[in-house]
């Protein structure tokens, strides 16, 4: 953790708010703590004084500052003398834009009514700032805070306690902050000109000969072209200043990274032949794809090397990225090392160990280090719910090298779990792990261990860059021969409920055929919340309650499955019960399993072929592609149904036929960065680095990202130490944050 700082510039940006305007708890709700953070919290857009605002985009519950013309202020119950509760004074008002119009309510003593009225001439244009209400069928601002201003924008009327509105409105442009109820906009554009003041005649912490190539201005200008500007390109010149800054930030601490890994050394373990690698090819039953050749062989090349690999492979659903890592893993003991497979829940790593142990056969028995093709190699697994005298045996296998390959969840990170020579790391489903989770699992080899990381989940190459920036990236498009395809369905379970009957019937059907079907739910029981997507998926006040794995289950072995054997797994289960059920599906002892989002990742029956996934709308558009991937994995076509009650023309129906209309994943993860921010696109915190970027948009400004990561790259070159200052805490700061977020979460 960094306790000073190299420069004064991010001395002073780190500074608590605290210190320097006194009392901060209300910026507190909007994750603002430091100097930095206030000034990094930008307006999302600027009014100008001298035009009228559009009244027409207003939605009640907003808060909201518009300019606009009083067309008439009337006053009631002036004279109600005392007791005049049933029928308190009051001032109603009418603005407009010349289009629409917004009716105003104030509420006071009569002589403060008579002032507002007096202030509140038709024709008089001000600034009102409130929360949008509906009241009697029409939008209103309840006691709005409001100046008064002239042509150009100044302020000429006002309340006393509208001090900080009346101060922000000094410029042309009034910048509109994100909120609260507590922090109106304008004491936030109030209190910026503290920081500002603050922040002022520090050294920009860029050399200007790289302000000048990415054509950017200086940082202190920037702060104020974007909270005090006088024009809109103004504004957008300084936005773009702290736009870079944050991209460029990012490709320096990653580019430290890739750096950082190549100056450790690492053993190289080069492909022997006549070992367990080469006995394994040959017990294959089917070629790999001309894709997994092509990646196995960048990766053999890197695994030969004298510095750790560091690589991402991505692929579609049912690409074969489990038989490279497994490629890879042989290929490691071969060379006398040991092979860890990091997997994000017990299911998923229960599932590996069923999976690899069964591709291996009889090359998974005994032998331990160096074991060759005769003896194999013992694969162990370690897990949080194991009995303390199975997971001592485990770790006694994988600390004397007798297992070459160790299997575990974050158990493999106790400090307690010893390797006899870690050479490689394989981690699945990065999303759900942080750089810092990585390096606990790495530092357990006396040299840097190969790391390989593993995803199903699609990632755009922008995204790439700015996630998975600190590893280098491989993609497997093509599916192995013997897949069969997968067609989906949207079904309107509310307009047309004999579908969801027919749904049951296809189930029925399809066991009869021998084959077997997943139900998929988005809650456990009636008293819990829908499973969380990681997706931050906004779901309707009036919205039907999710239907629930467990009545369900009640219900359809009760009704239209009554006959069939139907088994139910969800996470609240013992590992032991939920690995039961989930070997008797993979064996063929049930027909059916109704499930939560347990069996996402990692589940391999190919006799399945058929999905329904109640309530659809409650997943993002990955996590549904992902489910879908559990179907189609064997010879028989599958068909994935989408259960939903939303209403057409909505935003989650426009998800669900995504989904339907294809089956490519990186079309898919274009239109899910589309829809939705891009850091919650991957889960939290894939990189270790906050993953809501702060101004960035990778759609957007990918040519910004890359433009970053080419003059990172080339200043780290120039500078290999980053003895520059400004270079060092900027990275600095990045790497604070990731630690920082890192320790939140666990």
């Amino acid at each position: 953790m960094i306790d000073t700082w190299q420069t004064e510039t991010f001395t002073r940006l780190e500074t608590k708010l605290s210190s320097v305007i006194g009392k901060a708890t209300p910026f507190e709700k909007l994750k603002i703590n430091t100097v930095g953070d206030l000034l990094m919290h930008l307006p999302r857009r600027y009014m100008d004084g001298t035009e009228l605002s559009e009244l027409s985009t207003l939605t009640p519950g907003e808060e909201v500052a518009v300019v606009a013309e009083v067309l008439d202020a009337r006053a009631y119950n002036l004279d109600s003398g005392p007791g005049y509760s049933a029928r308190k004074p009051r001032l109603e008002a009418t603005i407009t834009d010349r289009k629409g119009r917004l009716k105003l309510a104030f509420f006071g003593k009569p002589p403060l009514i008579m002032h507002w009225q007096r202030v509140l001439q038709p024709g008089a244009r001000g600034i009102f700032a409130g929360k949008v209400r509906e009241f009697n069928g029409a939008l209103q601002l309840a006691h709005p805070d409001f100046v008064i201003i002239d042509e150009n924008g100044a302020v000429i009327a006002g309340a006393k306690r509208n001090a900080d509105l009346a101060k922000v409105t000094g410029t042309k442009l009034l910048g509109l902050y994100p909120q609260t109820a507590k922090l109106p906009t304008w004491s936030i554009a109030a209190t910026m000109g503290l920081a500002l003041d603050f922040l002022d005649d520090v050294e920009d912490p860029l050399p200007p000969s790289l302000r000048l190539e990415a054509g950017v201005i200086g940082l202190a200008d920037a702060y104020r072209a974007v909270h005090r500007p006088t024009a809109k390109a103004e504004a957008a010149d300084g936005r773009r200043r702290l736009q870079f800054d944050e991209a460029f930030a990012l490709q320096l601490a990653m580019a430290r990274r890739r750096a950082d890994a190549r100056s450790h050394g690492s053993t190289p373990r080069p492909r022997r032949a006549d070992g367990l690698l080469e006995a394994f090819d040959e017990r294959l039953p089917y070629r790999l794809t001309d894709g997994q050749t092509e990646v196995s062989d960048v990766i053999m090349d890197e695994l030969s090397r004298p510095y750790p690999m560091q690589r991402l492979l991505q692929g579609e659903v049912g690409s074969g990225k489990t038989v490279v890592a497994l490629r890879s893993m042989l290929a490691v003991i071969d060379a006398g090392g040991q092979a860890a497979l990091l997997a994000p829940t017990e299911v998923l790593a229960a599932q590996h160990f069923q999976t690899i142990t069964k591709l291996l056969g009889d090359l998974g028995h005994g032998g331990g280090l160096l074991a060759g093709a005769a003896g194999g190699t013992e694969v162990a697994l370690i897990t949080g719910s194991m009995s303390a005298a199975q997971k001592r045996e485990a770790m006694l296998r994988a600390a004397s090298g007798d297992a070459g390959i160790v299997i575990g969840t974050h158990a493999l990170l106790g400090e307690r779990i010893q390797f006899a020579d870690l050479g490689l790391v394989v981690i699945d489903e990065q999303h759900r792990f942080g750089v810092e989770q990585r390096a606990a699992l790495t530092a357990k080899a006396e040299l840097r261990p190969h790391v390989l990381v593993l995803t199903a989940t699609p990632i755009p190459r922008s995204v790439a860059m700015t996630v998975f920036g600190d590893l280098e990236v491989s993609t497997l498009t093509e599916v192995p021969a013997g897949r069969a395809d997968v067609s989906t369905v949207l079904v309107d379970a509310k307009a047309k409920p004999a579908w969801v009957d027919r749904a049951w019937q296809r189930v029925v059907e399809e066991v009869g055929a021998g084959r077997q079907s997943f139900i998929v739910c988005a809650r456990i029981s009636a008293d819990t919340k829908p499973a969380r997507t990681g997706e931050d998926l906004p779901t309707p006040e009036d919205a039907e309650p999710a239907i629930a794995a467990e009545d369900l289950y009640a219900e359809l072995t009760a009704g239209p499955l009554k006959d069939l054997r139907v088994g139910l797994l969800h996470g609240q289960q013992p590992a032991d019960q939920k690995d039961e059920t989930m070997r008797s599906f993979a064996a063929g002892d049930l027909d059916v399993l109704v499930s939560t989002t347990v069996i996402e990742v990692g589940v391999d029956v190919p006799n399945a072929s058929v999905m329904v996934i109640c309530d659809a709308d409650r997943f993002g558009i990955s996590q549904l592609h992902q489910l879908r991937g559990r179907i189609g994995r064997g010879e028989h076509p599958g068909v994935c149904l989408l259960l939903t009650r939303t209403p057409p023309d909505t935003t989650a129906r426009e998800r669900l036929s995504a989904v339907a209309a294809t089956r490519d994943g990186f079309e898919l993860a274009q239109i899910d960065l589309e829809q939705r921010r891009e850091g919650d696109v991957l889960g939290a915190s894939q990189s270790g680095v906050r993953s809501s970027l702060r101004l960035l948009r990778v759609l957007d400004d990918r040519d910004l990202i890359e433009q970053a990561r080419e003059l990172a790259e080339r200043e780290l070159a120039k500078d290999p130490e980053l003895s520059r200052p400004g270079l060092a805490d900027l990275v600095a700061q990045v790497e604070r944050r990731a630690a920082g977020d890192w320790l939140d979460r666990t």
